[in-house]
């Protein structure tokens, strides 16, 4: 199971951590699932890139170097929270792809929250 959380957390790690990212640079020409990033007011913006890159950091982080593993868990939530947020702002406007999305991405998240809480915690220094 420690294997399987471990894969989840570095997948989901990443790709929020780049996420993030791409909240405060916003490219032209993004693929059309992430056109909504143009129409996003710019405190959602800086809120949500900086919630996913601590996130995304917070999955990582605190498990490689044992320091605070617990964090683990909290970043886990917190993308819960995110991601139903996500799924919030996306329904009225109809965009079912990325509503599903974000609900995998929440049910992954919320895995890795119980898997590092219950199933296999990461043990400190």
């Amino acid at each position: 199971m420690n294997i399987v959380l471990w894969i989840f957390q570095f997948l989901l790690g990443i790709y929020f951590f780049f996420t993030g990212i791409v909240h405060f640079i916003v490219p032209p020409g993004l693929p059309a699932p992430m056109a909504w990033m143009y129409e996003l007011p710019p405190g959602l913006h800086y809120f949500s890139g900086i919630a996913e890159i601590l996130a995304g950091v917070g999955l990582i982080l605190p498990g490689l170097t044992r320091i605070q593993p617990r964090l683990t868990t909290f970043a886990a939530l917190g993308l819960v929270l995110l991601m139903l947020g996500a799924t919030v702002w996306h329904l009225p406007r109809g965009e079912f792809q990325n509503i599903v999305m974000n609900l995998i991405l929440a049910g992954i998240a919320g895995f890795i929250a119980f898997g590092r809480s219950k199933l296999s915690p990461l043990k400190a220094k």
